[in-house]
Formats: structure tokens, C-alpha cells, sequence
């Protein structure tokens, strides 16, 4: 039979109290709302700790009272009493270190759960944010290491609590026993407390930097790791190389200064903690020669003297060491969470079930000059836009933008009306490069939320019979980090079956096929039309086989061949430098993928693959 194991973390999520962050934060306030954050743990272990302290500070008190009492009278009784009390106080502070060292842990995993989902909402947020630059790596560093120092605030609270009060205690023992010694405790121990933190300042500095030095770096082999066959295809991978090494090399150098400032800090404390309790033990020692102390005083003092090094130093690295890289990891951590969203706030309309039609009228951004656009229900539209109104379109329909003029609806309706989640489930645009999760091919194409019928159907039209067949584990076979154990092809196939497996109103396109072979790209061309039904289908390219099967074909104006070569046209994420058309010549072996192209085609490629186009009658 199992015991039941008390303070076992639970399965669920442990609630903490909301931590408010707004403008006005700064990084020494959100330190202080994640130390307060979770009271229902820190409160128990500050309360445990303090009595784990409070009985190791009895120890050298019942020694000497043993001697004076039991050994020097030759008293067994006495002795018996001393030794159980002994005994007891033991207990005492072995059990209450126990469960308030775990309460303590509890509560700070607690608050780094709180703190990495606060900051994964803020970066997931379907609004998206605004003015943030940067390597994704950099935020995943923030996520993660960011976010587990600045939780460990939460240890400041109870730890420390425990130290001080074994301080406090041995002062007012050492009171008791000489006012003098007392004094010194209760005097010098302020004081002390006040230096550290004065000379905390230069460890918080180097903290900072050593993290944003390192979070540069992981944030470089990130990146570097996800585009390895864009680099590969470039031969930049020497370059790459080398600027990895360099950042990878400065981020060393950071954390070794900040490591060499916190030894020296972490010395230099020391070094006053045991010059201060040196001092002590000498005026003990002539309190004791003139005669003032007994032999089971002078015990107590010499014991209580040794003991109060461990709390005053650790004091010093819990209060002084963790609240500077707390500090330093909140700046951090808050230039992700006061970050401004993307674009004004949506209405809460939800569109109406069924088909829709979408209607875009004069609407005008940098690279769109008075698009007027009808998409009627269950109508496929082929479309053709040099990459940056490409890159525009895709936004505005995302509702990750809004026109700088004209008006962009659904169902009659503008899109600004809209609830955004309820907009983007009707109208789902999937952008050229879009992104697997890190899970299996049934959990990227499926979602959680697609049925086993409707995702049977988006594998076939995606032609993803050969992906599945030829991994090893089928469906329930893990595609990696943004998929990247698989090819550039099977990426883009399984995220086409994932937006297929959705069925919404109307689905949007951005070069779907550009990673695969001509003859899978014919294939899916044929099975897509059928796939989508009587619901509505908007594709963004100039592939031939695709622009074939569409009701009509839709040219933006200016979108000319040679804009198709432009890598600066479209951001990252949404655009694409590559060519938007097949991405071989020569036919390749039928669902052989062949990897994503490296750079932009050059315009005399855009342009013969241009001259091939098939336009349909309209």
C-alpha cells in the first residue's frame, strides 16, 4: 500500500493571484506583484522556514543549558530532559525545512506557469503586436529563461523571512545573555542589509546584459537551426556560422563578467558577514574572561556566533543575487508584455453560418492602388500580385491590417465589425510560409478540433498519401520544430491539408504549391476544387496548374514580372521572395518533393514563366 505524498504538485495549473501589468509598470514593481503572487504557498513556507530557523538557533541555546544544567550539576534527569528537548528541536527543524521548501517550490512553479503563459498570450495574441523587432529566438529566450529568473523572486519572500528571523532570534538571545552582544546583532544587521543592496547595483547592470547577450545568441541558433536549408541552398552557411560564433562568443564574455560581479559580490559579502560575527565572538570571549558568561553561556555565544554566518550569508544571496537578476529579467520580460497590439480593436459581430461573400472595394495600402475585388459564394478566384500586394492582401484579409483606404467586408459587412477569432474561423488565410507545431501530422492537420472524416478528405486533396505512408509512424509520427524533420514539400502539403481539414467560408491561398514537384502540383490542383465543394476558395499565385481550375483569373495591376524578384517586398511571414510558380523545370518524379527554392528568381525566370501562363475564360 502507497502512502498518500502530501504537497504533491496537482495535475491542474496552481491559480495565483492576477499580476497586473499595464504602461506604468516598471521592472522593480512587476518583481514585487510575482514575489506577492502567490500568498497561499509563500505564506505556509515563510511560516515553516521560520521555524526551521528558529530551531536551528535553539540548538547552541539547549547545548549550553545542558551543560550548566545537567552536565555541570551531574544531574541525569536533567540531562534525560535536555536530550529529549534535543531531540524534539530537531524534529522540529527537519520536518518544517521539509514542507516549506516545498510549499516554496510550488509557489514559485506556479507563478513561472502564471508568467511563460502571460507572455506566450502576449505573443500568440491573434490581435498581434506592434513595434516588436527581433529574432524569434529572442522571445523564446524571454519565454523561458527570462521568465524562470524573474519567478524565482518568489524565494526572496520566505527564504530570507526565515534568515532574518534567525538573526533577529540570536540578537535577542545574545541580549538576554549580554546587551552589549545584542546591540551588535541589532545594529549591525541593518546595516549590513543596506550595503547590500548598494552594492547590488553594478550585479543588476551586468545581469542585463549578460541576458540580453545570451538571449541574442539562443536566438541565433533558433533561427539559424529553422532556416538551415534556405542557407544551405545559399552557401551562406560559413556566414552563418561565424556570425552564430560571434554572438555565441559575446554572450560567454557577458555571463562570465556577470558571473565574476556576482562572486565578487557574493565575496564581499561574505567577507563583511564573517568580519562582523568575528567581531562578535571576540567581545564574547572578553565578556567571558572578565567573568560575565558561563561555560554554557560562552557555548551558546560561540555557537550562536558560528550559526548566524550561514543565515547572514545566505541572506545576502537570496536578497541581493536573485532581486538583481529578477530586476534584470523583468525589464526583459516586460518588453514583450507592454508591447501595443498590431491594430484598433475589432467589433464583437459574429459572422452569420454558411457561405459569404467577400467584397473589397477601393482599397488602397502601400502596394494596393484601389483594388475592387468580389468573391461571390462558393466562386474560386485565381489571382495573380507581385509578391509585396500579395503580402497586402494577405494582411488585410487576416485582419492583421487594416486599408489606408476603402473598405474591406464580409457578408456585407466590414471586417472591423467583427469578433477577430470569429472573423479568422470564416475567413482563414494561410500565408505561404505557414507554421507547423511541434506535435504529429494528425495533431497539425487535425488541430483538436477537425473529425477523422474531414481530415481523411484534406490528406487526399493535399496528395499527402506518400507523406503518411513513407513515415514511420503514420499519422502519430512527429514532425519537429516547425516541422523541420520533414522537407520543404511535405511542409507545405501538410499545411494545406490543415487548412483544407478546417472547411471554412472562404479560404484564402498564398502560393500553396511552390515547394512541390508539377506533377503533385496538377494533382492537387484537380483534388482542390473538389475538396472546397460549394464553399469559397481565393488563390494568391501564378502557378498555371492552380490558376486552371479557378472560376476566373484576377490580375492587380502593376503586378509586373519583375517585381516577383524583389526580396525586400514582402515581410517575413507572410510574403515569400521565392518564385511563385513550379518550383522546377522539369518535371520531377510524381510526389517527390523538391526542397523550397533559396533566394528570389531572377525577373528574365518570372518573366518566361509569366509568358506560360494560362489564363481561363472568365
Amino acid at each position: 500500500m502507497r502512502l498518500p505524498v502530501l504537497l504533491q504538485a496537482p495535475a491542474d495549473p496552481i491559480p495565483v493571484r492576477p499580476i497586473r501589468i499595464d504602461a506604468k509598470t516598471t521592472p522593480r514593481r512587476l518583481t514585487l506583484r510575482v514575489m506577492a503572487a502567490a500568498p497561499r504557498q509563500i505564506w505556509p513556507a515563510s511560516m515553516l522556514l521560520v521555524m526551521h530557523q528558529v530551531g536551528e538557533s535553539l540548538v547552541p541555546v539547549i547545548m549550553g543549558f545542558a551543560i550548566d544544567q545537567a552536565v555541570a550539576t551531574g544531574d541525569p534527569v536533567r540531562l534525560a530532559l535536555c536530550v529529549a528537548l534535543l531531540g524534539a528541536d530537531f524534529a522540529l527543524l527537519s520536518y518544517s525545512y521539509r514542507f516549506g521548501s516545498r510549499f516554496g517550490l510550488l509557489g514559485i512553479e506556479a507563478v513561472q506557469h502564471r508568467l511563460r503563459t502571460l507572455v506566450a498570450d502576449r505573443l500568440l495574441d491573434p490581435k498581434g503586436v506592434k513595434g516588436r523587432a527581433g529574432l524569434p529566438g529572442v522571445s523564446l529566450s524571454i519565454a523561458s529563461s527570462d521568465v524562470t529568473n524573474l519567478a524565482r523572486a518568489v524565494s526572496i519572500v520566505p527564504w530570507p523571512a526565515g534568515e532574518l528571523a534567525a538573526v533577529l532570534l540570536c540578537g535577542t538571545i545574545l541580549m538576554v545573555l549580554s546587551w552589549e552582544l545584542g546591540l551588535i546583532v541589532l545594529l549591525g544587521v541593518p546595516l549590513l542589509l543596506f550595503i547590500m543592496d548598494r552594492a547590488g547595483g553594478p550585479l543588476r547592470r551586468r545581469s542585463h546584459d549578460q541576458s540580453a547577450l545570451a538571449g541574442e545568441a539562443s536566438g541565433k541558433a533558433a533561427d539559424l537551426l529553422a532556416g538551415y536549408r534556405v542557407l544551405s541552398g545559399l552557401g551562406a552557411q560559413s556566414a552563418a556560422a561565424d556570425r552564430y560564433r560571434k554572438a555565441s562568443r559575446d554572450a560567454l564574455d557577458g555571463s562570465l563578467h556577470a558571473a565574476g560581479a556576482q562572486g565578487v559580490y557574493t565575496g564581499s559579502m561574505n567577507l563583511a558577514s564573517g568580519l562582523f560575527v568575528a567581531g562578535l565572538a571576540l567581545v564574547a570571549g572578553l565578556r567571558a574572561l572578565n567573568g560575565d558568561l558561563t561555560i554554557g553561556q560562552l557555548i551558546t555565544v560561540v555557537g550562536l556566533t558560528q550559526f548566524i554566518m550561514g543565515p547572514l550569508g545566505t541572506l545576502a544571496k537570496n536578497a541581493g543575487a536573485i532581486w538583481a537578476g529578477a530586476l534584470a529579467s523583468a525589464e526583459r520580460v516586460l518588453s514583450i508584455l507592454q508591447l501595443p497590439h498590431h491594430e484598433a480593436a475589432h467589433g464583437d459581430a459574429v459572422p452569420e453560418t454558411g457561405d459569404g461573400k467577400l467584397s473589397l472595394t477601393g482599397v488602397r495600402t502601400a502596394n494596393l492602388d484601389g483594388l475592387d475585388l468580389q468573391i461571390a459564394p462558393g466562386e474560386c478566384v485565381g489571382l495573380r500580385a507581385a509578391p509585396a500586394a500579395a503580402a497586402d492582401l494577405a494582411a488585410l484579409l487576416s485582419a492583421g491590417a487594416a486599408p489606408d483606404a476603402g473598405t474591406v467586408a464580409w457578408q456585407d459587412r466590414p471586417f472591423a465589425e467583427y469578433d477577430l477569432d470569429a472573423l479568422r474561423r470564416t475567413v482563414l488565410v494561410v500565408p505561404h510560409h505557414a507554421a507547423l507545431f511541434d506535435g504529429t501530422i494528425l495533431d497539425n492537420i487535425g488541430l483538436l478540433t477537425a473529425d477523422r472524416t474531414a481530415i481523411d478528405r484534406a490528406l487526399e486533396a493535399a496528395d499527402c498519401a506518400e507523406i503518411v505512408d513513407a513515415a514511420p509512424d503514420g499519422l502519430d509520427t512527429q514532425v519537429g520544430e516547425d516541422g523541420l524533420r520533414l522537407s520543404g514539400g511535405q511542409r507545405q502539403r501538410i499545411a494545406l491539408a490543415r487548412a483544407l481539414a478546417q472547411q471554412p467560408p472562404l479560404l484564402v491561398l498564398q502560393d500553396p504549391t511552390t515547394a512541390v514537384d508539377s506533377v503533385t502540383e496538377s494533382r492537387i490542383a484537380e483534388r482542390l476544387r473538389a475538396a472546397r465543394g460549394s464553399r469559397s476558395t481565393l488563390l494568391i499565385t501564378d502557378a498555371p496548374a492552380l490558376l486552371a481550375v479557378c472560376d476566373r483569373v484576377v490580375e492587380i495591376p502593376g503586378a509586373a514580372p519583375a517585381d516577383a524578384g524583389n526580396a525586400d517586398a514582402a515581410p517575413a511571414g507572410i510574403g515569400s521572395a521565392e518564385p511563385t510558380g513550379s518550383a522546377s523545370a522539369a518535371p520531377a518524379p510524381a510526389g517527390d518533393p523538391v526542397p523550397e527554392p533559396a533566394a528570389a528568381a531572377t525577373p528574365d525566370a518570372d518573366l518566361a514563366r509569366a509568358e506560360t501562363q494560362v489564363k481561363p475564360n472568365e
